[in-house]
């Protein structure tokens, strides 16, 4: 009912504008998104200088660690049923649950099979940009796993390649050259998984709940039609923005046009220096409506959230 009033007014609004009466329009942009997880892939690899002879080196024990691969699945989740504190995380403080185990298993053995087979593409970095936030109970079943947990099981991982290689190529002059572009690669995907974990982690930083409403193709892009979100006190419609871009990086391209932004600061001995940075703006037709209103027509980004308020998000064309 409320969504259906707000596009009433909306329209009035807009009738306003026609009839050359003045209507308040707050267009709004964003300028303090996070890099989307592609962005950070790229970034982060050329920081690691992740190399072609990395890569060669890596090819070259791939074969050995294929063939190990079942043990260390396998060995994984042995390991984390072992341990009190991942057993009682996972819920399997009496043995673990056959079902589950098995989604568990098959997780990280698409994961192993993408990493062995040398997967650098964007597409890999949602999908561990996802994993992390899964792992912040944002998946199926809703387990929250510490973030040292995350951090310890890519260690134990690189550790075990380690050990793989040692058993099955002794000697072999190609094995530190290979563990070094290994660990590079194993950061790469923990910042990834870590990027998505914080988004989802902040997504339920908070002092009271909002509902969020999705309506046509916003839909496609969140999987839902309702989601939950958790805001401090005091905040505004930004922040909740700035959390649900974040979280849903993908949708950005479809939502904003890009703007470059100077603007001169001061550093702390006073001196002046320019910083670039980047905008985004909301293209025309993408409404937020708050409670029914559109923010275009209220206070924008300053719009205040309270508690039970209802947030609404339509693309063009409704």
């Amino acid at each position: 009912m409320q969504v259906a009033e707000g596009i009433g007014r909306e329209k009035m609004g807009m009738n306003k504008l026609m009839n050359g009466q003045s209507a308040k329009i707050e267009e709004w942009k964003l300028t303090n998104l996070s890099p989307t997880p592609e962005e950070e892939w790229d970034r982060l690899q050329g920081f690691l200088n992740l190399n072609q002879a990395d890569v060669e080196a890596m090819l070259a024990t791939i074969e050995p660690l294929f063939r190990r691969g079942t043990e260390l699945v396998v060995g994984t989740y042995d390991y984390l049923l072992d341990n009190h504190d991942t057993a009682v995380i996972l819920g399997w403080e009496k043995g673990a649950n056959p079902e589950h185990l098995a989604e568990r298993r098959r997780f990280f053995t698409v994961w192993l099979a993408r990493t062995l087979g040398m997967d650098f593409s964007h597409e890999f970095a949602r999908y561990l940009f996802r994993a992390g936030q899964i792992h912040a109970a944002h998946g199926p079943r809703q387990i929250h796993v510490p973030e040292i947990y995350i951090t310890g099981s890519i260690s134990l991982v690189n550790a075990t390649f380690a050990r793989f290689l040692s058993e099955e190529m002794p000697g072999n002059p190609v094995i530190p050259a290979a563990l070094a572009g290994w660990n590079k690669v194993l950061s790469l995907h923990l910042h990834m998984m870590l990027l998505g974990y914080q988004v989802a982690r902040t997504w339920d930083s908070g002092d009271f709940d909002v509902e969020l409403s999705f309506f046509g193709r916003v839909r496609r892009y969140t999987g839902k039609e309702t989601m939950t979100m958790r805001l401090p006190d005091g905040s505004h419609i930004d922040t909740l923005l700035t959390r649900f871009f974040n979280y849903f990086p993908h949708i950005r391209d479809d939502v904003f046009d890009i703007e470059w932004l100077d603007e001169e600061r001061l550093d702390e001995r006073g001196t002046p220096w320019m910083v670039v940075e980047k905008s985004f703006r909301a293209r025309g037709g993408w409404r937020v409506l708050v409670n029914g209103r559109n923010i275009n027509y209220t206070n924008g980004l300053n719009q205040p959230i309270h508690p039970g308020d209802t947030v609404s998000f339509f693309p063009p064309g409704r």
